[in-house]
């Protein structure tokens, strides 16, 4: 079965939303009123609606690391997470966690980076050798 997901997220500012998830991360914008903006986020539907964003708080234990939640993202091949990798750089992210390999050697060896939105809302973009190795164990 193929499916899309959906999330819907408060944001403070429409435009700047449109800058972020547009230009910035090269999301197509969908539909939109004078409250909310919908975005293609990389084959699904992210609603950004006008509103207090959620608190979040680095508790998430991954290895060493602490990483905030909660948390959204998208899994890509390594070539489209490097591309994104150099995008976000060049953009001048502050990242949370820099982009780098976790777990390398093992199974589910991913490379992963942490940012937040201009709203506050942190996003993860992992990047994988293959598909397959996402639920790898």
């Amino acid at each position: 079965m193929q499916s899309v997901f959906h999330l819907a997220l408060n944001i403070r500012d429409l435009d700047e939303a449109r800058r972020f998830y547009g230009r910035v991360l090269g999301c197509t914008e969908g539909r939109s009123t004078q409250t909310w903006v919908d975005f293609d986020f990389f084959g699904h539907q992210l609603s950004l609606h006008l509103g207090e964003p959620l608190t979040t708080a680095c508790t998430g234990r991954v290895g060493d690391k602490l990483v905030p939640m909660p948390h959204f993202g998208i899994a890509l091949l390594l070539p489209d997470w490097r591309a994104m990798a150099d995008r976000l750089e060049a953009a001048g992210i502050d990242f949370v966690l820099k982009p780098q390999v976790r777990f390398a050697g093992e199974p589910g060896e991913q490379w992963t980076m942490f940012f937040y939105d201009p709203f506050g809302n942190p996003i993860e973009v992992k990047g994988f050798k293959s598909f397959e190795a996402v639920y790898a164990a």
